[in-house]
């Protein structure tokens, strides 16, 4: 059985390469018909764009394994039954489930550098793409460092319209804290022409402001040249992750994200989603394995035809779930966890009870 292992096993991984690839140049050449006269425009350098497609291809690759991974189990073993392998290696008693084994085995593992893959290498080219396109194509993002506005805690809000990372420095900061009672009324107010942090005191030093404290019938207000601030809860590199897009962080990043809105009282709901789902969807290519093999076992007219079309259904179907429980848990509905693995679990519980059925 190890040398039927190895044969399937390559012809597995054969076929996800061939499907990744082929995926992934498909939306490589889409992309390309429709940036190239910007590129044209622009005068962009050859290099450049090159390395723009070098980091704009690992998203699609993250995107594109699980399918490619179920496309090539189906055409696999649907491969297998048509030539009769599959009717001979039956009937050496081998069972479905251990003639399953080496392709899921196969899938966790890619499974598991998916995970990685996902959620380091794809946030930092889709943040490096952005550059790109911030730098050459004029897509509007906000440049990093400008126009920066949090809450800080619950009762806390800063905003700064340019922060120097070479100096440390924040330039026109506002700096609001409302009653815990009442969070519609706002109590004091400072306003520096810039904030800097002293990294020996670890504390922020606010120049040429004015501080206010408001009551419910009065006000008052003081001019300052230095303010020590020392209650704030953000570091100058909090900052950077200030504007970041969830999707341009890695995991990390995004669990640093969650433990500080949840310590501002803000609603940690969509980085939640975005975190577990980074870990869900790479999972996907073992669960649509489990899913789509026992289908894909039997003898059936087609041939590379059906399974194309089936790899076509599964993912629609599987799309459409996603999709679905995204809706619900960003509306509430549903915990951060469960919307990120509904699918999943649909997918996985559907294979468990098909599985039986197939074997008999």
């Amino acid at each position: 059985m190890k040398i039927i292992d190895k044969y399937l096993i390559r012809q597995f991984l054969q076929t996800i390469f061939f499907g990744i690839i082929s995926f992934t140049l498909i939306f490589v050449v889409i992309n390309m018909v429709e940036n190239i006269g910007n590129f044209l425009d622009q005068n962009v350098p050859f290099p450049i764009i090159l390395n723009y497609y070098v980091v704009f291809s690992p998203e699609i690759i993250k995107l594109m394994t699980p399918v490619a991974v179920l496309f090539a189990a189906l055409f696999t073993v649907g491969k297998a039954s048509n030539l009769s392998e599959l009717t001979a290696i039956k009937a050496g008693g081998v069972s479905l489930y251990r003639f399953m084994f080496p392709f899921l085995i196969t899938a966790f593992i890619i499974s598991l550098f998916s995970v990685y893959f996902a959620g380091y290498v794809v946030p930092l080219a889709n943040e490096t793409k952005e550059k790109i396109e911030m730098k050459y194509l004029d897509s509007g993002y906000n440049y990093l460092g400008s126009n920066i506005f949090f809450q800080d805690s619950k009762t806390r809000i800063v905003s700064i319209s340019y922060f120097d990372n070479s100096r440390n420095q924040a330039i026109r900061v506002s700096i609001e804290e409302f009653a815990k009672d009442d969070p519609t009324r706002i109590i004091s107010r400072i306003d520096a022409q810039n904030m800097v942090y002293d990294t020996l005191s670890h504390m922020w030093i606010a120049n040429n402001g004015i501080q206010r404290t408001i009551d419910i019938d009065t006000q008052t207000a003081s001019f300052f040249t230095t303010l020590k601030i020392n209650y704030l809860n953000f570091k100058p590199e909090d900052l950077s992750s200030k504007q970041q897009k969830p999707e341009n962080m890695n995991l990390s990043q995004l669990n640093k994200l969650i433990a500080s809105q949840q310590h501002a009282g803000n609603d940690p709901t969509s980085s939640l989603i975005e975190y577990y789902s980074r870990i869900s969807f790479p999972m996907a290519s073992i669960i649509v394995v489990f899913f789509g093999l026992p289908i894909s076992a039997n003898k059936r007219k087609g041939g590379l035809a059906v399974q194309v079309g089936i790899n076509i259904l599964v993912t629609f179907i599987y799309l459409v779930f996603l999709q679905i429980s995204l809706a619900f848990g960003k509306n509430g509905a549903l915990s951060p966890l469960l919307t990120a693995w509904a699918a999943n679990f649909i997918f996985l519980a559907a294979a468990l009870i098909n599985l039986p059925r197939v074997q008999q």
